[in-house]
């Protein structure tokens, strides 16, 4: 151990009260193996004319230090990051101090702070041994599972309950909104969804009717999104209705390319089994053994809602999404997703996931902007 002279400012929990006669002296860092430090302050005694020796540790009192050791050594550099990248994103978030000493790995700050960053890193650890990916997305998502409230009966349920296994990828929950939301797609053949744009309810409803397809569960996928558009209408584009309709569409396609095969996508498209059109095109039909996904129902009229919710048949599940702060409707009409939420509320059959902010699984500057928009826009 060495002792080295400094002089920084009084540390505020070391300050000497105004009614001692100890008034502040030298002081000295004494820095010990694990750096944690004391201080040892040398103080005049003005009233019995003395010196006197002051020990006193720098560590808070809420202070903690947890251990941990990830045998594999080959998964660390994918769990670190490259030049530690996703260690100091944990530590940014967090506001803990990470200590990397071979495959041991040592957590210093407040007691909560440090376990939400030792669970994170596990999770992110079992994604490796599973033989996952992890990217600084997924190390955002692990951080926003642990900082965000939590529902008990979902926490007790193990990872696995929450995966979605397709061709091209396994795809898992990036927020406690996703892991709600996936849970109620599993469980009801009814699932209204609502929230900002880049909380995945598109991206997972698609994920989930294509696992369903694959496995045989149901017979074909329908994905489909009335043609309004930030006061757009289909007459002004050019070309003929499947060109008209495909740029509103494009989003779903890309969510199917993002889980399917190329070549499957176009096979499937082709055999109907995957079916891509506009919400007027339901009219009339009976949707039996299918996948339907609604996209931007916030922009249905409340005829268009009523008609779609009663086309589900026989062994079919139905979808139903939207962003009730982007309504593109004219001025004075009604959404149909708002009204639906409301009147059908009370059926349990039904499920209900409203997303927020924090579940947005975008680049965190989307929360930030998204989170400017609401504060700034009329009750």
């Amino acid at each position: 151990m060495c002792l080295k002279r400094s002089y920084p400012p009084m540390p505020p929990h070391l300050s000497v009260n105004s009614n001692t006669p100890w008034a502040p002296g030298h002081r000295f860092r004494l820095w010990s193996t694990n750096h944690l430090f004391t201080l040892l302050i040398i103080c005049y005694d003005m009233k019995n004319f003395k010196f006197r020796v002051k020990l006193s540790s720098s560590e808070p009192s809420n202070h903690h230090v947890k251990h941990s050791e990830f045998p594999d050594n080959d998964l660390l550099p994918y769990l670190f990051g490259e030049h530690n990248h996703y260690l100091k994103r944990i530590e940014n978030v967090t506001d803990v101090d990470i200590i990397v000493r071979g495959n041991q790995v040592v957590i210093q700050g407040q007691k909560p702070r440090v376990s939400m960053a030792l669970k994170a890193l596990e999770k992110l650890y079992c994604r490796l041994e599973d033989g996952l990916i992890v990217s600084e997305a997924e190390v955002d998502a692990a951080l926003r599972l642990e900082l965000s409230p939590k529902t008990q009966s979902l926490c007790q349920k193990p990872d696995d309950a929450f995966k979605i296994k397709t061709v091209q990828r396994v795809i898992t929950p990036r927020s406690h909104g996703q892991k709600i939301y996936i849970d109620a797609l599993k469980k009801h053949r009814m699932t209204f969804g609502s929230g900002p744009a880049g909380t995945g309810k598109t991206y997972l409803a698609v994920a989930i009717g294509v696992s369903m397809l694959l496995s045989g569960r149901v017979e074909k996928i329908i994905l489909s999104r009335p043609a309004v558009e930030a006061g757009e209408r289909l007459g002004f584009l050019p070309g003929d209705l499947r060109e008209k309709i495909d740029p509103y569409l494009r989003p779903l396609y890309d969510a199917l390319y993002a889980m399917l095969p190329p070549e499957q996508v176009i096979k499937r498209l082709s055999a109907g089994e995957i079916e891509i059109a506009p919400l007027a095109f339901m009219r009339g039909r009976t949707l039996s053994n299918a996948y339907v996904i609604v996209d931007e129902a916030q922009n249905t009229s409340v005829a268009q809602m009523k008609m779609l919710l009663t086309r589900l048949g026989e062994n079919s599940h139905m979808v139903v999404n939207g962003d009730l702060t982007q309504i593109d409707l004219p001025k004075g009409e009604i959404s149909g997703l708002k009204h639906a939420i409301h009147v059908l509320r009370d059926i349990k059959d039904i499920a209900f996931v409203a997303f927020g902010t924090e579940d947005i699984a975008r680049d965190p500057l989307v929360s930030k902007i998204v989170n400017a928009y609401e504060q700034h826009t009329p009750k």
